[in-house]
């Protein structure tokens, strides 16, 4: 993940089990537990390529699944979405409103497909 230290290929199968077992013995779950989730993901690297677009997918799907409108990374906040996936240690916030800003372009999407969502 862009320099940052990855969990080392023989203890990602640990690693996965852990940040699995800990995410679904939540009670409830909001926008930032998703992100948070996201992060952790990103950060194991369980594959050679393709983590990020896992990742995001996963993530998708786990708001889906818990009633929360998705967000998705479009190639305009990329660069911002990179940047703090890097930053969550020191700042969540930004991955969170970078994020949001990605479920607010998913809402007006929604909105032009005449999709109604109640969540």
């Amino acid at each position: 993940m862009g320099g940052s230290t990855t969990t080392k290929p023989n203890d990602v199968s640990v690693a996965m089990a852990s940040l699995i077992g800990k995410y679904e013995n939540k009670e409830t779950f909001s926008f930032e537990d998703i992100i948070e989730f996201h992060y952790n993901f990103e950060i194991i690297h369980s594959f050679h390529d393709g983590n990020g677009r896992v990742g995001r997918l996963i993530a998708f799907i786990e708001c889906l699944r818990h009633g929360i409108v998705p967000f998705t990374i479009d190639e305009s906040i990329k660069l911002f979405y990179y940047r703090e996936l890097k930053e969550w240690k020191n700042e969540k916030g930004y991955l969170i409103d970078t994020c949001l800003a990605g479920h607010d372009k998913y809402k007006k999407l929604m909105g032009i497909f005449e999709i109604n969502y109640s969540w």
